[in-house]
């Protein structure tokens, strides 16, 4: 059997696939996000730990642990880990959705006019060297402690085998990588006062990045020894769950953030558009996404909002009230900032259209069009520089909703192709390529597309009536975004 560990913002995800690449089990456990003061997001890392421990052995709880011959990781990109000379951490991680460092991500670009060349991306708050340099401004004895940054999954990968490595798709969101030389650049590491000693050796996601520790064997209850693949950031895990692994194949991720792949053979570059080019966690491959910061996470506010039980609840009496929709009620998902097309961390959550009779079914209804909407302007901007993006398959929690998926899809205007254990993509991504790594199983022997559950495909009237729709959404953003920028200073 095969393990992928998937350390997102609200679980730690473990599952279990055996020789055939089937989904054997899974367990997670749940973890809590900080926002201590505006535009801020922390974790603590030991609570990453303690999490995977308690996943881990929720699953050796039901069933035999001995046959694992491989174990994956995959995680929440651009988080800062800063440790010590003892690998002690410093401060809580300052994770992908803080919003805190736009100041220094125009004094990064100052600092190295070439970012964007190296990089090939725009300098974005969420990323991780823009978050250095707010530590070096703003806790200086912090930052002259530091002696390594970790991104999250590495932290964990350092707690499994005593190693500081990153594979080059989690590496390449860090601002600090050369992405088509996959390879730190000196530059870039220079231009937040860091060196190469600063950061973990790079490896490829189907290489072994070390063993499993005795230490890390008996907390988890496992035989010291396995192989730990270099994994991936969590969208190129999900590429690998999903079977995404070769050129012009793309997805849409329904996480915590939202997310469209598309899997390119060489880097393509548009930073002005806020389009991430990275590097795959496929050797040889590069992706592009488009990424807005909050989806599943919009479908969570609008349930407390509401006063609803759970999201399956509200999105239960959504679906009751049928489509089209009754209200006007239009939703900016913008709940921790925007990235793509606007790269925007003043931007704020709106719900316009409020009246007497808006129902909690119109609230749960115009946050699943608010994701959509956003998701829609990524795709126009990754298909700005030409070529066309086709049917999209679909992962993450999200992928549970047909009817987010009818609306997602009329959004799109592009079919939707769900697969068996979709929803769990990026963990399912990480077992494959320790498969790869442990076994030497091939990529297409490891990495195909799971089988097809069922498709959505986009219905006329509705897309036409979300066409208008989108076009007040896109308003109001434009109306908005000079008070976002005055409410945030």
């Amino acid at each position: 059997m095969y393990m992928g560990i998937d350390l997102g913002t609200s679980s730690v995800k473990v599952i279990l696939i055996d020789e055939a690449g089937t989904l054997v089990d899974e367990a997670a456990a749940p973890l809590t996000l900080s926002r201590p003061r505006p535009l801020w997001s922390e974790q603590d890392p030991q609570s990453w730990w303690d999490a995977t421990q308690a996943a881990v052995r929720n699953l050796k709880s039901r069933r035999s642990l001995d046959a694992v011959a491989g174990i994956g990781l995959s995680g929440q990109m651009h988080g800062a880990v800063l440790l010590d000379s003892n690998d002690q951490v410093l401060r809580p991680a300052i994770l992908w959705n803080d919003g805190r460092a736009g100041a220094e991500c125009r004094e990064l670009e100052q600092r190295e006019p070439a970012s964007r060349e190296i990089t090939g991306n725009l300098a974005m708050p969420g990323f991780t060297a823009p978050k250095l340099i707010w530590v070096a401004k703003n806790e200086p004895d912090i930052f002259a402690r530091t002696v390594r940054v970790l991104l999250p999954k590495d932290w964990i990968r350092l707690k499994l085998t005593g190693e500081a490595v990153s594979d080059m798709s989690d590496a390449a969101g860090t601002l600090w990588l050369d992405v088509g030389k996959r390879q730190w650049s000196p530059a870039m590491l220079e231009a937040t006062g860091l060196g190469e000693r600063h950061m973990p050796r790079l490896v490829e996601g189907t290489e072994v990045s070390g063993v499993l520790s005795v230490e890390a064997a008996a907390a988890l209850g496992l035989r010291p020894g396995i192989p730990v693949a270099g994994g991936g950031g969590d969208n190129a895990a999900g590429a690998a769950g999903i079977g995404v692994v070769h050129p012009e194949m793309a997805f849409v991720s329904l996480g915590t953030s939202g997310v469209i792949f598309v899997a390119d053979a060489a880097l393509k570059k548009d930073p002005e558009r806020a389009v991430h080019a990275f590097c795959h966690c496929i050797p040889g491959m590069w992706h592009r996404m488009a990424v807005i910061l909050s989806a599943a996470a919009t479908l969570s506010f609008a349930t407390r909002l509401a006063g609803a039980a759970d999201e399956a609840s509200l999105l239960a009496e959504t679906e009751a009230a049928g489509l089209p929709p009754q209200s006007r009620l239009v939703f900016l998902p913008y709940l921790s900032g925007e990235r793509t097309p606007h790269n925007d961390p003043a931007a704020t959550g709106v719900i316009f259209g409020l009246d007497g009779t808006t129902t909690r079914a119109d609230l749960g209804r115009a946050a699943l069009e608010g994701v959509a909407f956003a998701l829609a302007d990524g795709l126009d901007a990754l298909q700005a520089r030409g070529g066309t993006i086709g049917g999209l398959s679909v992962i993450g929690g999200g992928a549970r909703s047909k009817l987010w998926g009818r609306i997602l899809a009329a959004a799109l205007q592009r079919p939707l192709t769900y697969h068996r254990g979709g929803e769990v993509g990026p963990a399912l991504g990480a077992a494959r390529l320790a498969m790869v790594a442990a076994a030497g199983a091939s990529l297409d022997e490891a990495c195909p597309p799971p089988p097809v559950s069922h498709v959505i495909e986009p219905e006329a009237a509705l897309a036409e009536l979300l066409k208008a729709r989108r076009a007040l959404y896109r308003r109001l953003y434009s109306d908005l975004k000079s008070t976002f920028a005055d409410s945030a200073s």
